[in-house]
């Protein structure tokens, strides 16, 4: 297993180095001069320009830049915000729980759902059922994720009053962060209402972060049962007397999740790509709506260490994933 291990994680080496040349490589590619912008002056002479130049470093070659920037990465530094002043990593750290409680409930909502739906419309193949689970899973991938939040903010916020429109809790309620998830730290508050008004807060940003995996999820699942129902053992463990119960969950179902784990670890990458435009919809102050922001106030280190620091939290779930892999069937690992 030690060896699996070791092998997979050589893959993400030059995985890693390609990702920094592209994050790397992001900055110079925008229009426009960086120096100017990061500098904020709109009219410049050459001699203050070329001396920022010399302060940022953008005088020398663009292989030393590069070399200087991931040895930077290496020791853990992202760079520094050129609106804030403080470090890219500092702020990652500091709104990065937000987005993770959200991305925790959003995958959590997708596999309780999604497996279940993807089973059930396996076993009642060809039936109503199954055609409006999978017509609903089909709707539900189709749909865009900001036309998808403000249709629920709509219905469930302005219309009927359920749930709010935007944040993390009421402003009602103020208490020191103790873990950066709101879900524990309004619990530890000890204040009335506090953790009611956190998963008030939580349900519309969750079901619609949500959606687009749970559809994807229960799609695979139907799809991996399928294959793994019409299979001998199966068959022979039906010949047998066993429960349906036991023949689905205990022998078809193990078998069949190994590409439904594949999908959900697939689906990480989704969940961060539509929580920035999740959060920037129920105004989520996570690490989505704080690459959006950095984006129209042109902080181009937050851009370039943010897009690093995402990537590199995808391919350590994908590392997980195929350790998984190694855990449900050995004969992978060898």
């Amino acid at each position: 297993m030690f060896r699996f291990f070791l092998g997979r994680l050589a893959v993400l080496i030059p995985t890693f180095i390609g990702v920094s040349i592209i994050a790397f490589s992001f900055i110079r590619l925008l229009p426009g001069d960086p120096v100017a912008l990061l500098s904020g002056e709109r009219v410049m002479s050459p001699e203050r320009h070329a001396e920022i130049s010399h302060q940022l470093g953008y005088d020398r070659p663009i292989v030393i830049q590069y070399l200087d920037y991931l040895w930077g990465i290496l020791h853990g530094d992202f760079g520094t915000s050129i609106t804030t002043k403080s470090p890219v990593l500092d702020q990652f750290l500091d709104l990065f729980p937000a987005t993770l409680e959200l991305s925790l409930c959003a995958i959590l909502f997708a596999i309780l759902l999604g497996i279940p739906a993807g089973v059930f419309a396996a076993i009642k193949r060809g039936s109503i059922f199954d055609q409006m689970i999978m017509g609903t899973a089909l709707i539900g991938f189709s749909m865009p994720i900001f036309w998808w939040g403000l249709l629920l903010i709509i219905l469930f916020s302005g219309i009927l009053g359920w749930t709010p429109v935007s944040g993390r809790i009421s402003l009602m309620f103020f208490f020191p962060s103790v873990t950066g998830f709101m879900l524990i730290d309004s619990l530890l508050s000890g204040q009335e209402g506090a953790f009611k008004s956190a998963v008030s807060h939580l349900i519309l940003p969750t079901i619609v972060l949500g959606t687009i995996p749970l559809a994807v999820i229960a799609r695979q699942t139907r799809s991996a049962m399928l294959e793994v129902l019409s299979e001998d053992y199966v068959r022979t463990a039906r010949a047998k007397g066993l429960s349906a119960f036991r023949v689905v969950g205990m022998h078809a179902l193990r078998n069949a999740m190994i590409p439904v784990v594949t999908t959900i670890g697939l689906q990480v990458g989704v969940m961060l790509a539509g929580a920035i435009l999740t959060e920037s919809i129920f105004s989520w102050p996570g690490i989505g709506k704080w690459m959006v922001d950095s984006v129209f106030k042109r902080d181009y280190p937050v851009i370039q260490g943010g897009l690093l620091i995402i990537a590199g939290i995808i391919m350590l779930v994908n590392l997980l994933v195929d350790l998984l892999y190694g855990l449900i069937n050995p004969r992978i690992r060898h």
